[in-house]
């Protein structure tokens, strides 16, 4: 029994290019193929249905799709798209056999019988030869761990042979890795697809066939039942998985050149590497735009950043800028005080002028010149705190690493230094450096202020994220256990509340930030992505309890 299992990347409700790529395939296969499957609503291109509720048109050419697709297939083919029942979508098999669309879950090919299961926990007596098992499953940090452990349980059951189909490509926030495999009914791979690319894998069920590599840190749990900085085991593919979803979204949505503010900092740092190994140097442009807080070493680690990538580096000033918008701003705020008496004795305008400066330089050039989309640069940790500034460096059109914690990304950093095949693009300096925005001066040292001082040490609050998404803990929860952090560093319980009530008092404040933020990709196993987590911007949750 010849099976071709195509790992491909749909484009998302555009049905016509997703037709004529199954029609590319099928015209140029073997007959001696008995059975092709394509990834789980592939026809469709998206796991969400919203589309099709507001645009009911869309199931006609489906329809017409698998029409034209019936003409063309010599083999039998299994293709899956969403169909509206009882006023609900589901997922709809047709296998298309003997120039007839068939719809079913079960079949027969050669005398071999054929199951299509949607969850393999959900199954108790399967009779059939083999199990088909169509999934969108999204790349995260211990997602092929999951995988396995799954595939695990259901062989101990029903000692089937697997066919597992998985899509290889991005669509927004969501990266669907690959690693579409057969096992045997003892739970051996005997075919396995590449990891994060489009794959054409033949397989005959009885022999197997060609197997590709899984990284051996995908299979391992990582920060599974306690927090841990150590990010190892995660990195290739968090790597790959943020790669690949730039590469989609800037084809997907007809972009083809980033611009991003290149401050000398770890955050936009990370980001100018990402894009530059998914989109190539030329496509990538980094901006420095000092202010006259702006250190020369930040300058200068910016230059050498884009010298080591090759990038396109210029230098723009805002200090014009900002001494422009403060003279008018004090004029307006003179009027207004007229009106409104409560003034803020210490207020972030100044520092949000210089940011806000920075973002209409970004969305001046992609004005300017074609296809070209600016770079939003906050991380996951900043993310939650808030510490970020609207329509400042939150703006932009994708945020590669909003889904990364700085912790991690550090450890990205240091992983990419030794393993993108220009070794040390990343100048050590960066690496060394805390983390600052230089926006405004800390009274207490005379120096800019540093990002740990005005939030609180990153692997602490790293940790707090994590407890909160991974064991869904209170601040009580969190003042009984003790952190990775304090068996490290002396602390006394009254900083360690302090340091919780201010992460979920800003945690309340950030959310409204979190709606006008730039869409980026899933990395984390938990995540607070927009995609996946809806939570009311006036909601106030009790985290005390």
């Amino acid at each position: 029994m010849n099976v071709l299992i195509v790992q491909i990347n749909p484009m998302p409700i555009n049905i016509e290019y997703n037709r004529d790529k199954i029609k590319g395939i099928l015209e140029n296969i073997n007959k001696d193929i008995d059975l092709v499957i394509f990834p789980k609503l592939f026809l469709y291109g998206y796991h969400k249905f919203d589309s099709l509720k507001t645009s009911p048109f869309i199931e006609k050419q489906i329809e017409n799709a698998l029409e034209e697709i019936r003409k063309t297939a010599k083999n039998n083919v299994l293709i899956s798209y969403p169909k509206l029942k009882e006023n609900k979508y589901t997922t709809e098999f047709a296998l298309i056999s003997n120039n007839e669309i068939k719809i079913c879950d079960t079949f027969k090919i050669n005398n071999k019988s054929f199951k299509v299961i949607e969850n393999p926990e959900d199954e108790n007596e399967i009779e059939q030869d083999y199990v088909i098992y169509p999934e969108l499953s999204i790349s995260r940090t211990n997602e092929e761990y999951k995988r396995q452990n799954k595939f695990k349980n259901f062989i101990q059951k029903h000692s089937k042979k697997i066919i597992f189909i998985n899509q290889a490509g991005a669509n927004g926030e969501v990266v669907y890795d690959g690693l579409s495999r057969v096992l045997d009914e003892n739970g051996k791979i005997i075919a396995l697809a590449k990891a994060f690319e489009e794959d054409v894998l033949n397989v005959n069920l009885d022999k197997g066939t060609r197997i590709e590599k899984i990284p051996k840190e995908y299979s391992l749990a990582t920060n599974l039942n306690s927090f841990s900085l150590d990010y190892e085991n995660d990195l290739e593919r968090t790597y790959n998985s943020i790669i690949l979803s730039i590469r989609d979204y800037f084809y997907k949505n007809g972009f083809k050149k980033a611009v991003l503010g290149l401050s000398g900092g770890l955050d936009s740092t990370v980001c100018a590497v990402l894009l530059t190994d998914a989109l190539q140097a030329k496509n990538v442009l980094g901006v420095s735009m000092p202010s006259k807080l702006t250190s020369d070493l930040s300058k200068s680690d910016a230059y050498q950043l884009a010298k080591n990538l090759e990038i396109g580096f210029i230098e723009i000033p805002i200090k014009d800028y900002q001494e422009a918008f403060t003279k008018d701003f004090n004029s307006a705020f003179e009027k207004i005080s007229n009106y409104w008496c409560n003034r803020y004795t210490n207020s972030y305008t100044q520092d949000n002028i210089q940011a806000r400066s920075r973002a209409m330089i970004l969305w001046g050039i992609a004005n300017e010149y074609a296809q070209t989309l600016p770079i939003a640069t906050s991380d996951k940790s900043e993310a939650y705190m808030g510490y970020a500034t609207i329509n400042g460096d939150m703006s932009g059109g994708f945020a590669p690493i909003i889904d990364v914690t700085k912790t991690k990304l550090f450890a990205l950093a240091k992983w990419m230094n030794k393993n993108r095949e220009v070794k040390n693009a990343i100048p050590e300096s960066i690496i060394l450096k805390p983390p600052g925005a230089e926006l405004a001066i800390d009274p207490k040292t005379g120096q800019t202020l540093k990002a740990e001082d005005a939030l609180m040490p990153y692997e602490f609050l790293d940790e707090v994220i994590w407890r909160m998404e991974n064991l869904h803990q209170s601040i009580d929860n969190m003042m009984r256990d003790e952190f990775l952090y304090e068996k490290n560093n002396i602390i006394n319980e009254e900083t360690k509340k302090a340091w919780l009530e201010k992460f979920f008092k800003r945690l309340q404040g950030a959310k409204y930030k979190w709606y006008i933020s730039a869409p980026g990709p899933i990395v984390d196993s938990n995540s607070r992505n927009k995609i996946e987590f809806n939570q009311p911007i006036v909601s106030n949750i009790c985290y005390e309890k």
